[in-house]
């Protein structure tokens, strides 16, 4: 399991998950290439499905940025209130691998050299990660006390944080722990009752973060 890269080089790894909804893409692409920045993109299979998203898919790989597994179905593995307890079995989970695998392999990528694999709603146990791990590669998750994946609130939640919020506890993290190696994860697409979408505000935050002398790369830590 990994949540954080080797904290001795001033990089920040973004990652961006995805399940159906992908609206952001586009921009988020566009964002990284003006930067200079490499990104992990980490989809489901019913992602990598939709016609609507084989371009941009494909601009993904073309840039150069990972493109790894986020589920096939983007099932749940563990109950959000008990997570020590699998709540799919072993070879439902693994089946559910090998499908997403499949999906990514249609868009050129040797799935045989991924080595990180982003667990469906970014929730896991030690189970599903021992499972991944027999199959060839690490879970990975966000570095712990970074709130960005917040994003996907909408108003009506009481959990719900606006992106002014996000970007700001982001930078008083960066300023008490520095971001060496930490991973950032923000949503290319949320609930259209979220009109306050974070990935629209990838630009500032990545050029804060550039004049503080961080790099951007995609995740790959030499395992």
């Amino acid at each position: 399991m990994v949540k954080k890269g080797a904290g001795d080089k001033k990089l920040v790894y973004f990652v961006f998950p995805a399940d159906s909804a992908f609206d952001g893409a586009h921009e988020i692409l566009k964002t990284l290439k003006k930067y200079h920045a490499r990104a992990s993109f980490f989809l489901t299979g019913n992602s990598l499905r939709m016609k609507e998203h084989y371009d941009v898919i494909m601009q993904i790989v073309k840039a150069g940025h990972y493109l790894g597994g986020h589920s096939d179905r983007h099932i749940l593995y563990a109950p959000w209130d008990d997570r020590d307890r699998l709540i799919v079995s072993a070879d439902s989970l693994r089946s559910d691998f090998r499908r997403n695998m499949a999906e990514i392999a249609r868009f050129g990528v040797d799935t045989d050299n991924l080595d990180y694999f982003l667990p469906p709603y970014e929730w896991y146990n030690a189970e599903s990660v021992r499972i991944v791990e027999e199959l060839g590669q690490i879970t990975v998750n966000y570095t712990p006390g970074i709130r960005t994946a917040a994003d996907y609130t909408i108003p009506e939640m009481s959990s719900y944080k606006s992106s002014q919020e996000l970007i700001d506890q982001l930078y008083e993290f960066e300023s008490a722990n520095s971001l060496d190696g930490c991973i950032v994860l923000i949503h290319p697409g949320t609930h259209p009752a979220r009109t306050d979408k974070l990935y629209r505000r990838l630009g500032e935050i990545l050029k804060y973060l550039k004049r503080k002398g961080y790099g951007f790369e995609r995740i790959d830590f030499g395992n």
